[in-house]
């Protein structure tokens, strides 16, 4: 993406976003005898009774997750104390149908998880607060772990769902901290200001880097900028109204200056095929 400037205007492209998977038997009895000895009183014995299994995680637990913990597909670790530094907190409990076809499944089938990816990502909202705008410019994003094939085995069928904080996607970068009550994080004052989308430089310089607004930064996504519902993934008449309407958000921000400038970005490829039609504004913060 090529940064605008205008007295009148310029030229825009796009930047590609780094964003962040039983048997039965039965026997036969055999034939009684013509002959039985007395019957006698067999000792009683308890038959074992089938451990229940694992039970869920409970929403509201918070927990101490590196970006490469978060991304995985289970997790043991214990909950932390909210009130103690931690980077994810489950927002929803579910459970999964294991049974397909007649069929038990096991829970890293691409079945099960293909349930557990269609119902996760719709949790936070009501959770987080605020606007869909204000959730799609904030740095939130949704993770999900399914039991242990173990666990599975062990009859457990839930799923559970992360909140977590991107920090930055450059490397050694990781989740954010996240406070002790996350709940309704979007209806506060500035909530954005901390956990917004952010540029550690110009966007289409090469030293770009997308952090958490807490975090220096240079630019900022100001607006989420819809794009035309028939549109062809970087057609040019869709791209040149995006940008059209990324203009007038920093000519009112600008407040009458009539030097200013921005960036209209468009959703990557990826973003493109699972459906994603909007896009970002840029505005610098210098």
């Amino acid at each position: 993406m090529t940064a605008r400037t205008t007295l009148a205007g310029a030229v825009s492209v796009c930047l590609t976003v780094l964003a962040v998977t039983i048997g039965c038997t039965t026997s036969t009895p055999q034939a009684s005898s013509s002959t039985r000895p007395p019957a006698t009183k067999a000792p009683s014995s308890s038959q074992p009774t089938a451990s229940p299994p694992p039970a869920a995680p409970g929403v509201g637990s918070c927990h101490r997750l590196s970006l490469q913990a978060a991304t995985a597909p289970t997790d043991s670790r214990p909950a932390v104390p909210c009130g103690s530094s931690h980077t994810t907190v489950t927002v929803r409990v579910g459970h999964f149908d294991p049974v397909r076809d007649g069929h038990l499944l096991s829970v890293d089938s691409r079945s099960v998880q293909r349930q557990i990816a269609a119902r996760c990502p719709t949790g936070p909202s009501g959770y987080l607060g605020g606007t869909l705008a204000d959730r799609r410019l904030s740095r939130f994003a949704v993770v999900w772990f399914s039991p242990t094939v173990e666990q599975g085995q062990a009859g457990a069928t839930w799923f559970r769902c992360d909140l977590l904080a991107l920090a930055g996607t450059g490397p050694g970068q990781g989740l954010a901290v996240l406070p002790a009550h996350l709940h309704g994080i979007l209806d506060r004052p500035h909530a954005l200001d901390r956990f917004g989308t952010c540029g550690s430089a110009a966007p289409d310089s090469p030293h770009f880097d997308r952090v958490i607004c807490a975090r220096r930064h240079t630019w900022r996504a100001v607006s989420v900028i819809p794009l035309a519902p028939h549109a062809r993934f970087h057609e040019r008449p869709a791209g040149a109204a995006a940008d059209g309407r990324c203009k007038q958000v920093a000519a009112a921000a600008a407040g009458g200056a009539l030097r200013y400038t921005w960036a209209f970005e468009w959703p990557t490829l990826q973003q493109w095929r699972a459906g994603q039609r909007y896009g970002f504004c840029w505005l610098p913060t210098h």
